[in-house]
């Protein structure tokens, strides 16, 4: 088995990033902290703290140097990290030391590794944008067409009472729907830029060092947080909580896909089942599976970043190594999920012959709420739950269909609509159809 599953050759398209793989790579990684580079080298030219000529001539380099990753490897593994020897290798590569002289001035191999990954990150989340508005698209499809699709609900693992098949489209696609609306906010409050320098303080940098700062974030796309963060990790912790919910409310998708597959039941097919080794008549969930699977190691990789945003200090090693070993599969997984999820959402097929069966196979059971409303209107509620539940007994033991039990007893009761699934499904469809015009608004 390889490393991760992101980069496997056998088990990459189970788990598919496409183009988000190569955020994180040595090659992005390198570009992204030279790029960093080359954007203070600017504005510090800009603003007349390192020679003019200098901060562009350090701009345009940064842009068409080529850094080998595994050249940094001996010092990164002494160093505990590659920017002292990136630096060198650029300052080495420009082959002007009257210029190279102020690569990475009064900067710290923290800000430059933060940011770098705020650029990535950015990039990162135009992805999810992309990946939560094709997933939504086709709940809200689902959501529309079978919105007065009547099907039985659960609780507890049990059937409950009717709901429609749209209801549970758009309860899928509810959450995806806010964390899409959360985006906006995510980007400004999660893709900071950092300059601190060495302790957070900026001494380095001079006095100048917020405007500089400020005139960095605005050069890079990214928000000013107006302080150091060195050891605050809260962009990177709010970005992996998002992360995690996106996981986890495409791991309830595929949660429920899985159960409405099952044998003796299939109540819809989610579509590209995967096939046994040995038994002819199998078509496996995988893509319910993978996010489940993606939802359970989000949940974990989440903890370990929580665990990790426990800084000492001004600078604290282990827990910046963490980040490096958990976020960049944090991030991978969410993107997974969606498109697995998309596929899901766009392939399931419901069947309708197969949900009324389910229902009608509880002998009219999933309608005992609705009965003992009904009778509520002419008796004492706690008197209608008593009679309704001695019925549901009955027909427990005997078989017998709550409807036929229910005339028996009361024959001057109007049970018209009781047991007619269509007529019980309260919100659902509204809710359905509320939830795919909300997602054709967007």
């Amino acid at each position: 088995m390889a490393a991760s599953v992101f980069e496997s050759a056998h088990l990459a398209q189970l788990f598919p990033v496409g183009e988000a793989g190569r955020l994180f790579t040595d090659s992005a990684d390198i570009r992204a902290m030279l790029l960093v580079e080359g954007a203070l080298a600017r504005a510090q030219g800009e603003m007349g703290l390192i020679p003019e000529p200098s901060g562009r001539f350090i701009h345009r380099a940064a842009m068409e140097v080529q850094i080998d990753p595994a050249a940094l490897a001996p010092a990164t593994a002494a160093n505990g990290v590659c920017v002292p020897e990136l630096v060198a290798a650029f300052r080495a590569a420009v082959e002007a030391p009257e210029h190279a002289q102020y690569i990475h001035w009064g900067a710290t191999s923290q800000d430059i590794i933060d940011t770098g990954l705020m650029l990535r990150l950015r990039q990162v989340l135009a992805q999810y944008d992309t990946g939560l508005r094709a997933v939504l698209g086709a709940l809200a499809t689902l959501a529309e067409t079978h919105a007065d699709t009547p099907m039985a609900a659960r609780t507890w693992g049990q059937v409950a009472t009717p709901t429609s098949f749209g209801a549970q489209a758009a309860h899928w696609g509810a959450p995806l729907l806010e964390l899409l609306n959360e985006l906006p906010a995510l980007r400004e409050d999660a893709l900071w830029v950092s300059l601190s320098g060495a302790a957070g303080t900026s001494a380095a940098l001079g006095p100048q060092a917020p405007a500089l700062r400020a005139r960095m974030a605005e050069t890079l796309h990214l928000a000013d947080p107006r302080r150091s963060w060195h050891a605050d990790r809260t962009p990177v912790l709010r970005l992996a909580a998002w992360v995690a919910r996106l996981c986890a409310a495409l791991g309830k998708m595929g949660e429920d896909a899985t159960l409405l597959a099952q044998s003796g039941l299939q109540e819809a097919v989610p579509g590209g089942g995967g096939a046994s080794s040995t038994m002819p008549q199998k078509q496996n969930p995988v893509a319910p599976a993978v996010l489940v699977a993606l939802a359970r190691h989000a949940a974990g990789l989440s903890a370990t970043l929580n665990g990790a945003g426990l800084h000492r200090q001004d600078r604290d090693g282990a827990a910046w190594f963490t980040e490096w070993l958990t976020l960049p599969q944090l991030c991978l997984s969410g993107v997974a999920a969606l498109e697995r999820g998309a596929a899901l959402a766009e392939g399931i097929a419901p069947d309708p012959a197969r949900m009324a069966a389910v229902m009608r196979g509880t002998g009219g059971l999933i309608h005992a709420e609705a009965l003992s409303f009904r009778l509520a209107g002419t008796m004492p509620r706690p008197d209608a739950q008593a009679a309704v539940k001695a019925l549901c007994l009955e027909a427990g033991q005997t078989g017998a269909e709550l409807a036929d039990l229910a005339a028996r007893d009361f024959p001057e009761a109007d049970l018209s609509g009781v047991f007619d699934p269509s007529a019980q499904m309260g919100q659902a469809p509204t809710e359905a159809h509320a939830f795919a015009a909300a997602v054709r608004a967007l």
